[in-house]
C-alpha cells in the first residue's frame, strides 16, 4: 500500500452536484438533501484506509465503504485481475454451464467453511444470498415431505436485506411498513443487546457478577428461540436466521454459550440454522467465517461484501451436504438464480482478494489488534454521552445516551437533531467517515479496513472524542 498522497483527478463540483440533483436517486437516503441545496458528498478516490472527496478533502474510511473494503482501497492488483479477466471472458452465466473462476471460488469457499458446508450458490450481493437461503429452506422441507415448515425466525432490529423475502426476515418495523404485505412467515425474538437486556425482560440471578449475568442472558435469549418454535409449532418452522454479530442496532455480539444453545435448539426441533455473515465474514471478526470465532456450525452461511473487498459485486449462499442432498437426484432443480451470479470478473477478483488475505495474514491481524481497537474506543466511556462500547473484531458500536446512570436514550426528535442534524456531518467534517444509526437506539458504528492498526485507532478515538464532546454541549 502506498504511503504517498495520490494524485486526484480534478472535477467540476458544481456540475456534478447539479447532475446528482437532477438524476441520481441515492439508496437509503433522503432525497431532500438534493432539493435543499446542500448537495451530497462525492467520493472520488480511495487509498489504503483513506478516501477523498471531489473537493480534495481527505477522510479516514471508518466503515470500509459499507462494511465492504476489508483489504483496503487502491489495490492495483485487484484492478489488474479484473481487467485481465474481462479481456479473456467478460461474462458467462452459470445456468447449466460453468467457468473456471466460479468453480475455483466455490472450492475455495467450501475449504474455508466449517463442517460439511460444501455447496456454494452464487448471487451478486448479500440480500440476494439471504433471499436464496430463505427460498432454499422452504424448498428443502417440501422435498422432505414436510411442506408446512415454511416459517423463519430472526431477531428484533436485525437487518437481513431488501428483497421481499429478506425484508420479511428483517426485524426493523419502520423499514418494512411501507412495503407490506410482505412474504408471510417471519417471526421475531429478542436480540443479544446485553446493555438493554433488562428492558427485554431478562433478570439475572441474585448476586451474579457481570460475566455471569451475560452468560445467563445468552441462554435466556437463545431460549426465546425455542419458545417461539413451540409457540408456532416445530412442524411449521423452517429456519432461524442470525448474524454472528448483529449489525443493526449497533454491533450486538453473542454472549458466551448463546450459539451453542441455539444449535442445540435447532437440532432438537429439526430447524435449519442460517448464519447471515454478509458483514461478518472475510475478516471482519478475524476469521473467514465468524461462526468459527463463536464455535458453531450452521446449516447455511450467507456472505458477500468482503469476499472481493468491494472491487466487484458478488454474494454466496454456502450450503451443507444435508441441505444439498435432495437436490442432486433425478429431475429436481432449484428454480432460482441471478444473471450475474458467479460473474467471471467478480469470481477472479474474489480469488485474488482471498490470496491477499492469506499472504498478509489479515485475519490474524484483526485477532491481534481487536483488543487494542476496543481499548481505544473504551476510553470514550468517560464522556457523559457514551453509554456502551461493544462489538468484536474490527466491528464496533458506540451507543449514545442522555443519562449514563439510567441508560435513558434519546427520543425521536432528539435523535433526529443529534444524528442527522449534527453528528453525521460533524464527524465527516472532522475527517472520519463512519455511520450514525438510529434503527435501534442511537449508535455510531465503526468497521474500518482490516489493514489499520493502533495508530489509526488512536486517531479515530481522537476525532470521536472531539465531536461527541461538542454534541453533548449542544443537547
Amino acid at each position: 500500500m502506498t504511503m504517498t498522497e495520490p494524485t486526484l483527478t480534478t472535477y467540476n463540483e458544481a456540475d456534478l452536484q447539479q447532475k446528482a440533483k437532477d438524476h441520481l436517486w441515492m439508496h437509503f437516503s433522503r432525497q431532500s438533501v438534493m432539493e435543499s441545496g446542500a448537495g451530497v458528498p462525492i467520493i472520488v478516490k480511495g487509498e489504503g484506509h483513506h478516501i477523498w472527496d471531489s473537493t480534495g478533502r481527505k477522510y479516514i474510511d471508518g466503515l470500509s465503504g459499507l462494511f465492504v473494503v476489508n483489504a483496503g482501497h487502491g489495490r492495483k492488483r485487484l484492478a489488474d485481475v479484473a481487467a485481465r479477466q474481462a479481456e479473456e471472458l467478460a461474462f458467462f452465466p452459470i445456468w447449466s454451464y460453468a467457468h473456471p473462476n466460479a468453480i475455483e471460488l466455490a472450492d475455495r469457499l467450501a475449504s474455508y467453511a466449517p463442517g460439511d458446508l460444501n455447496r456454494v450458490f452464487f448471487s451478486t450481493g448479500g440480500g440476494e444470498a439471504v433471499e436464496t437461503a430463505f427460498k432454499l429452506a422452504k424448498y428443502y422441507w417440501k422435498l422432505q415431505g414436510r411442506p408446512t415448515k415454511h416459517k423463519v425466525i430472526s431477531r428484533s432490529i436485525a437487518y437481513h436485506g431488501t428483497p421481499q423475502g429478506a425484508l420479511a426476515i428483517t426485524g426493523i418495523p419502520g423499514m418494512k411498513e411501507m412495503f407490506e404485505p410482505l412474504v408471510p412467515g417471519g417471526f421475531r425474538v429478542p436480540n443479544t443487546n446485553f446493555y438493554r437486556s433488562e428492558e427485554m425482560g431478562f433478570v439475572a440471578s441474585p448476586g451474579a457478577d457481570s460475566a455471569t449475568a451475560e452468560r445467563e442472558f445468552g441462554l435466556w435469549a437463545a431460549n426465546r428461540i425455542e419458545e417461539m418454535i413451540l409457540f408456532e409449532g416445530p412442524e411449521t418452522v423452517a429456519a432461524v436466521f442470525l448474524e454472528p454479530v448483529q449489525n443493526s442496532g449497533g454491533c450486538f455480539p453473542p454472549p458466551p454459550g448463546y450459539f451453542q444453545r441455539v444449535r442445540e435448539i435447532c437440532d432438537q426441533y429439526d430447524v435449519l440454522l442460517v448464519s447471515d455473515e454478509v458483514i461478518c465474514a472475510f475478516g471482519r471478526i478475524g476469521h473467514m467465517f465468524a461462526c468459527d470465532e463463536f464455535g458453531y456450525v450452521p446449516d447455511m452461511i450467507t456472505c458477500a461484501k468482503g469476499m472481493t473487498s468491494g472491487y466487484s459485486p458478488i454474494g454466496a449462499t454456502i450450503v451443507s451436504d444435508r441441505v444439498y442432498e435432495p437436490f442432486k437426484h433425478g429431475t429436481t432443480s432449484f428454480y432460482h438464480g441471478y444473471t450475474f451470479g458467479g460473474h467471471p470478473v467478480s469470481s477472479a477478483v474474489a480469488l485474488a482478494n482471498l490470496d491477499i488475505f492469506e499472504e498478509e495474514k489479515l485475519n490474524e491481524r484483526v485477532r491481534e489488534n481487536s483488543p487494542l481497537f476496543r481499548s481505544a474506543l473504551e476510553r470514550l466511556n468517560d464522556l457523559p454521552i457514551v453509554g456502551n462500547v461493544r462489538g468484536d473484531g474490527y466491528f464496533f458500536g458506540i451507543e449514545l445516551v442522555k443519562d449514563k446512570a439510567t441508560k435513558e436514550t434519546f427520543n425521536d426528535a432528539e435523535s433526529e437533531r443529534l444524528l442527522r442534524g449534527f453528528l453525521s456531518k460533524a464527524l465527516f467534517d472532522a475527517g472520519l467517515y463512519c455511520r450514525a444509526d438510529d434503527r435501534g437506539d442511537p449508535v455510531i458504528q465503526l468497521a474500518p479496513p482490516l489493514t489499520i492498526g493502533p495508530a489509526e485507532f488512536d486517531e479515530i478515538e481522537g476525532i470521536l472524542r472531539g465531536v461527541l464532546t461538542e454534541a453533548w454541549s449542544r443537547l
